[in-house]
């Protein structure tokens, strides 16, 4: 296997513990702020806002969409724990995308782990911050990427309504 490559380490030390320090939170502010005006060095970049599952205020993350055969996907970089996951998950799904300055309200359904080999390959194809994270190679099989579905949770992007009703979770 390869030797990491040294900011490897660093956006490691950045997500120490699975969330993101001081740092990274700066970092993602900053980021968040650009992909909502498309003014960013990823062109699948976006920001998503979710409402936070303790104080119901939104919460905004910079994110990358990972478009497989037209679809888009979100991948958690940080795995099944990550606070957007689990604020996407107690909103039963419901989230907003803002990118080119436009607000996009969106419905975000989790993928089996069964599916989630090749969204996993693209995501690390267009998410290069992510790729420390993800204990495969960028060009790994797609049996590698399928051992480690399970830890990486995958939401498939829908339209969804404003005024539709909630999904049971």
């Amino acid at each position: 296997m390869a030797r990491p490559r040294p900011w490897y380490r660093i956006k490691r030390w950045m997500y120490r513990g699975g969330r993101p320090g001081r740092l990274a939170a700066a970092v993602n502010r900053a980021y968040g702020w650009l992909f909502a005006r498309r003014w960013a060095p990823v062109p699948l970049a976006a920001t998503l806002e979710v409402r936070g599952r303790r104080t119901g205020e939104p919460v905004t993350l910079p994110v990358v969409v990972a478009d497989v055969d037209g679809v888009e996907h979100l991948v958690s970089m940080l795995g099944e724990h990550a606070g957007w996951v689990r604020n996407v998950r107690a909103a039963h799904g419901r989230a907003v995308l803002l990118r080119g300055g436009r607000r996009q309200d969106v419905r975000l359904v989790e993928v089996p782990v069964g599916r989630r080999g090749p969204v996993l390959r693209r995501y690390l194809a267009v998410a290069p911050g992510a790729r420390p994270h993800v204990p495969v190679a960028r060009d790994a099989p797609l049996a590698d990427l399928e051992r480690v579905a399970a830890d990486f949770p995958v939401f498939r992007v829908e339209p969804d309504a404003p005024d539709a009703p909630d999904a049971p979770a």
